[in-house]
């Protein structure tokens, strides 16, 4: 994922770097690419990509490709199949097979039993209207779910009978046991299982009962072995959520969660949600509609992989959020045709014109460069006669 031009800071690297010198990093270096497959990647999506291959490549380590595939009702297998290939086409090569949260169904679950048996989570009972209420606000503390002290023999025969299809959906839920009262709300007992009647894409229809995202993205870092868990800057109110699902649970490792800003590229719309709905209402062709700040569609109105690797090593990796200006994508792939694309000409509006000091029974073939600056690419004949 390596690039000519000069890089921009990358703090994430500069974190490992320090560490390695110090000697608190020693083994390898994982990372990993955790796409949710409910739609196609966009070119947000390649910053994150560029940084985790990018990662992995520099310390000589190794990156996953994981999908993130809790949420059955909004995924499926055309969204998996344009992500593999989107990331290949930007040069991610991903460590092994290609991997699934829906691998770890039965560890997660086998997990949220361990709490449960713990004292560290329970089933509830209210809605989610009750629950939002009880949860407070930013101002004001949470109130304790009046299902929180339920004993641990209730709340595993209750956990197991979601699990056996005994309740409906929304029914019941089950909740870490936290701080309502923490001043971050996602503390306040968060939801870690609830209940889906939906076909899964690799599961089939196993499970009725799916992880909550909080839930599954630590554990399933821990069980892969990863070792920097990169994460746009949204995520960073839930490392400590991260941190707690780790640290009561008996994982083989604890990895470290660090957060970057997300690429946000003026005059460009990247929320999954609206490209959808472009699509769906027949705005545009598809997914891949050149017009669409898609990965797929900017392959077809032209990209290079190479200038999206150069645009993402431009833009650096920071902390602090802000917006980059579009002009710097064109910049990067305007710069990389210079150096590859071969030179042509086109008369739009042909004009006939007849050379009158021109012999008329005389034709030459002119040979010149097919790109000017690089011999390499070969030469291009042009006929030269008394008409043009």
């Amino acid at each position: 994922m390596s690039a000519e031009s000069k890089k921009a800071h990358n703090f994430i690297q500069s974190l490992i770097e320090d560490a390695v010198a110090k000697g608190e990093h020693t083994g390898t270096v994982v990372t990993r690419f955790p796409p949710e497959p409910n739609g196609y990647l966009h070119i947000g999506h390649a910053k994150s990509i560029c940084l985790n291959f990018g990662i992995a490549e520099t310390f000589g380590g190794e990156c996953n490709l994981r999908f993130d595939d809790t949420n059955p009702e909004k995924e499926n297998q055309e969204y998996i199949d344009a992500i593999k290939a989107d990331v290949q086409w930007l040069g991610g090569q991903w460590a092994g097979e290609v991997r699934y949260a829906s691998d770890y169904f039965d560890d997660l679950y086998r997990f949220a039993e361990e709490l449960i048996e713990n004292g560290k989570a329970y089933v509830c009972a209210l809605t989610a209207e009750e629950m939002a209420e009880y949860r407070g606000s930013l101002k004001e503390p949470g109130r304790n779910s009046p299902y929180r002290d339920r004993p641990v023999a209730e709340n595993l025969q209750l956990f197991r009978d979601m699990r056996d299809g005994k309740y409906q959906n929304g029914e019941l839920v089950l909740r870490a046991k936290i701080d309502m009262a923490s001043p971050n709300i996602n503390l306040r007992d968060p939801i870690l299982y609830r209940i889906r009647y939906a076909e899964h894409h690799q599961t089939g229809n196993k499970w009725c009962i799916y992880p909550m995202y909080d839930f599954t993205h630590p554990i399933s870092d821990a069980l892969e072995g990863i070792t920097h868990s990169l994460c746009t800057l949204e995520f960073e109110d839930h490392r400590p959520l991260y941190d707690w699902v780790l640290d009561n649970i008996s994982v083989p490792c604890h990895p470290r969660q660090i957060e970057f800003a997300r690429l946000n590229l003026n005059y460009t719309i990247t929320s999954k949600r609206k490209l959808k709905r472009l699509v769906d209402e027949g705005v545009v062709d598809g997914w891949d509609d050149p017009r669409m700040p898609t990965i797929s569609g900017m392959r077809r109105r032209g990209y290079t992989p190479e200038s999206i690797r150069t645009f993402c090593d431009m833009i650096g990796v920071n902390k602090a959020g802000g917006t980059v200006d579009v002009g710097m994508l064109e910049h990067a792939i305007r710069e990389d045709l210079n150096e590859r694309a071969p030179r042509a000409m086109c008369v739009m509006r042909p004009l006939k014109v007849t050379l009158t000091n021109y012999p008329a029974d005389k034709t030459e073939t002119l040979v010149l460069p097919v790109h000017p600056q690089n011999p390499e690419m070969g030469e291009r004949e042009v006929t030269w006669s008394q008409t043009l």
